[in-house]
């Protein structure tokens, strides 16, 4: 027999997956221009073109997603750290119930923006084919890194790439 949670989170990727498979969007191609969004977010309204001139680490997550949690703290690092060096990290939340991501930010609190995407437009535009994943968007706008999942091992080579692209930025 299975839990709330349990059919809650297999309804969920079952959703997903379908969402994603139904999209002709692929991986963006690196140096593309990176798809735009105005989406609704914990603290006001959430839009790409707000960050232009800045580097972006933009995050598709869901509250049931496991690497998710590892990832939040080590955002939060990246955001503290390299954020007075133009460094925005653009947390992009996919669950269809926002109160889930709310109760994930309440036990994993996250110290950048945080956007709301319930209906999957955004990762779809992106080409997300799971979470998490991330993009990193250069100050004029293109692609310039994209990254699948998220284990500790990643944190190294993720801060290199956004260290480089932050050299390159000033």
């Amino acid at each position: 027999m299975m839990g709330a949670r349990t059919t809650r989170v297999l309804r969920m990727a079952v959703v997903l997956a379908a969402a994603l498979e139904a999209s002709t969007a692929s991986a963006l191609d690196k140096g593309a221009a990176a798809p735009t969004f105005d989406l609704p977010g914990k603290d006001g309204t959430v839009q790409l073109a707000k960050y232009q001139g800045k580097l972006v680490y933009v995050d598709f997550w869901a509250s049931w997603c496991g690497p998710c949690r590892q990832s939040f703290p080590w955002m939060n690092e990246m955001q503290a750290k390299y954020g007075a060096r133009g460094l925005q990290v653009v947390g992009v939340n996919l669950d269809a119930k926002t109160d889930d991501a709310h109760r994930f930010l309440a036990e994993t609190p996250a110290r950048f923006a945080i956007a709301f995407d319930p209906a999957g437009a955004t990762p779809r535009a992106y080409g997300i084919k799971g979470m998490p994943s991330s993009v990193l968007i250069g100050p004029d706008g293109k692609v310039l890194y994209e990254h699948a999942g998220f284990k500790e091992a990643d944190r190294a080579e993720l801060e290199q790439v956004i260290k480089k692209a932050l050299g390159g930025a000033q």
